[in-house]
Formats: structure tokens, sequence, C-alpha cells
């Protein structure tokens, strides 16, 4: 059985609903670490939307920082990690280095003993961003995907809501 998933793609692609049924069949109920933070009403509208539609099976435990350590306090059930990418934002907006936090999440998925999906945005398949901010937190998104797809047992690319199996 894989330990480390992967799911990538574009927005709105139907990777977290890929996502969400690969992490169920590993086991129920299942830990959604959410990393989402409602910083307005339409955020909040689509974290609640996603809370009404996991059901259940789930329990969420929010962590928009601390990601290594959440995976390690709910090491035990299948967990879902919904988003690396906001994740990522969350440690830029707090001025919290991400590469000692990209490290300490890639120890953390070592030593889990229960399986750990994951879910991020594939950012680089636009244009070139038009601002230093925005080509920093691109250039640092790639550099997650490609440290933790290297990492994870199987990876798929999320195409219109069709899963591309790429390892």
């Amino acid at each position: 059985m894989s330990r480390i998933i992967l799911f990538t793609g574009g927005a709105r692609s139907g990777k977290s609903a890929l996502a969400e049924a690969r992490t169920l069949g590993l086991g129920s109920p299942a830990v959604y670490i959410a990393t989402a933070q409602a910083f307005d009403d339409e955020m909040a509208a689509r974290i609640a939307a996603h809370q009404a539609r996991r059901g259940p099976d789930w329990r969420t435990h929010a962590e928009p920082l601390a990601l290594a350590q959440a995976l390690d306090t709910t090491d035990g059930a299948p967990r879902l990690v919904d988003c690396l990418t906001l994740w990522l934002s969350n440690l830029l907006l707090a001025e919290t280095p991400w590469e000692p936090a990209l490290d300490a999440l890639l120890d953390a998925l070592a030593r889990q003993r229960a399986p750990v999906v994951l879910v991020t945005n594939e950012v680089g398949l636009g244009i070139v961003p038009d601002n230093a901010l925005a080509r920093a937190f691109r250039d640092a998104a790639g550099i997650v995907n490609q440290r933790v797809a290297a990492a994870a047992d199987e990876v798929t690319f999320a195409v219109a809501g069709l899963p591309m199996r790429v390892k």
C-alpha cells in the first residue's frame, strides 16, 4: 500500500474530490488536515462547502502552519492534507521561512505509520507573473511540489476531473 500520495493539478481540476475518495479508500474515519484560513466571507463559504461535502466519515484538523506537527499528532488514521499551496501561502504571509518548514514536512512524512494523501496546485503552467512576490511564490510552490513528489509513493495529476497517474 502506498504511504505518501500526492494529487496535483490546476484550480478546479477535481484534485480535491479525487484525493478525498482515495483517502477514504484507505480507511474510515479519515482525518482532513485543512490548511485554509477564512480571512474573508468568500473563503469562509468555501471552507463551509468543503466541510459539508465531506460528511461524517471525516474528522477535521485545522492547521495553517505547523503541518509536520499536525501529521505527527494525527498519525494512526489515513490523512488528507488540503492543500500544500495554501500552506505555503500561509507561511509566506506569516513571514515564516518555508524551506525549513518543507524539510520538517518531509521528515514527518517519512516517519508516518498511516497513509498521507496531499493536495497541491500546479501553479507553473501559466504565464510568468508580473511581480516579484508572485514569481517567488510560483518558484517556491514548484520546489515544494517537486520535493514532495520525489518523496511520494504515488503522484496523480488531475485534469478536468480525470486522474492521470504520473508516478
